[in-house]
Parts: C-alpha cells; sequence; structure tokens
C-alpha cells in the first residue's frame, strides 16, 4: 500500500440531495470513533446544483493535505466529477454511499412530472444522466444498500434488488475499484453501522471486507 495513503486519516464527507451538513452526523461520528478527523461539506442541492458545489470542492480541497472523500448519493457523483475536473486534487480514494452513478430512474421519474420536476432543482440533470465510466488514478469504491425502503419505490419502478431509491444496477459504475452491499436503504446507509465499517476498511486498505 502507498505509504501516503495508509498515513491519511483525514475525511471530507459530502451530503446528498435535499440534505445539509448535519445529516451527516451519524456517519461523521462512527467515522471519528474509527480514528479518522471529518470534515463535512456542504452545498445548496437544490438552488445550487453539482456546478457550483463541484467548483467549490475543487478549491477547498486544491493545495491543501492528503485526503479522503466519502459521499452519500448525490454528494459521491460531485466528488467523482471534482476529480474528473480537476484529477490533480491530492485525494488518496473515494467512497460512494447509494450513488447513482449509472443515472437514477427514480430521478427520471420525478423529471418527467410538471408537477414534480422542480423537486430536483438544478441538481436533475446529473442525478438522471449518471457519471461516466471511472477512468481516473483514485481508487473509488462503492457500499450501495438492498433494503427496499424509500420514496423511491413509490414515484419509479426499481428492476432488481435496490435500496428503494437507487437500484443495485445504478451502483455499478464501470471502473470502480470495488463494490459492496449493506443491510441497509437509502436514507439508512448514513445511519448504518456496516456502511461505516466497510467505508472505513476500503479507505484503510482500499478493499472492502470479505474481498482479496
Amino acid at each position: 500500500m502507498d505509504e501516503s495513503t495508509d498515513a491519511t486519516r483525514r475525511i471530507v464527507l459530502v451530503h446528498g440531495i435535499w440534505n445539509a451538513r448535519s445529516w451527516l452526523t451519524p456517519l461523521a461520528r462512527r467515522l471519528r470513533g474509527d480514528g479518522f478527523e471529518v470534515d463535512v461539506f456542504g452545498y445548496p442541492s437544490i438552488v445550487g446544483g453539482p456546478e457550483p458545489a463541484i467548483t467549490a470542492l475543487v478549491d477547498r480541497l486544491r493545495g491543501g493535505p492528503p485526503v479522503h472523500l466519502v459521499g452519500h448519493s448525490l454528494g459521491g457523483m460531485i466528488a467523482l466529477e471534482a476529480l474528473r475536473r480537476a484529477p490533480d486534487l491530492p485525494v488518496q480514494r473515494v467512497v460512494c454511499l447509494g450513488s447513482p452513478l449509472c443515472g437514477s430512474q427514480a430521478a427520471r421519474s420525478l423529471g418527467q412530472r410538471r408537477w414534480t420536476a422542480p423537486v430536483l432543482g438544478r441538481s436533475g440533470t446529473l442525478l438522471q444522466a449518471g457519471c461516466a465510466p471511472w477512468a481516473g488514478s483514485v481508487p473509488v469504491g462503492m457500499v450501495a444498500g438492498n433494503v427496499a425502503r424509500g420514496i423511491g419505490r413509490l414515484i419509479a419502478r426499481l428492476d432488481g434488488e435496490s435500496d428503494g431509491t437507487v437500484g443495485l444496477s445504478e451502483t455499478r459504475l464501470p471502473g470502480l475499484a470495488a463494490h459492496c452491499v449493506v443491510p441497509a436503504s437509502h436514507t439508512g446507509l448514513v445511519f448504518s453501522a456496516d456502511a461505516a465499517r466497510q467505508a472505513a476498511r476500503f479507505l484503510r486498505e482500499g478493499r472492502f471486507d470479505g474481498q482479496d
């Protein structure tokens, strides 16, 4: 393992749509208990959207010390797009929690209805389209949930297993270094001890439990 990666204990958390910095408090607490130094990056996900958030995250990280990124849902997509735009950032590893990197059917269903499209705000385009396959040098791991409880089931047909909002197939972006599934809903990933444990393992070792 790269010595600089092994020594990195700093994490920046990035929240998802409709959330604020405080939403990630349970996850931050678990990761701090595991010995990491944790900070949270906040942004206006509806009125601002991904573009200013990506720019602000790049500005925040550029020239700073080595750091890991952990993003829940839309936050993971913003983390990847920041690295795609600025591959020189001092980011060692990234963990996405339930991020619909391949595009969200739930978001597309919301976007097709005139009376529901506004709830996505300026984040709708990225959530609907997803991210391009990952070809960056930074290893990216995905922690997905398979407990189908969430608003996604009410607004869209999710084929196969899901976390209630994001289908497992929507989390399997080509180019990811590792992928694992924990018993949690989309919202529950932030509160899940299993998700936090797997995230910490990947940030330390570049793999999840049970993977060589």
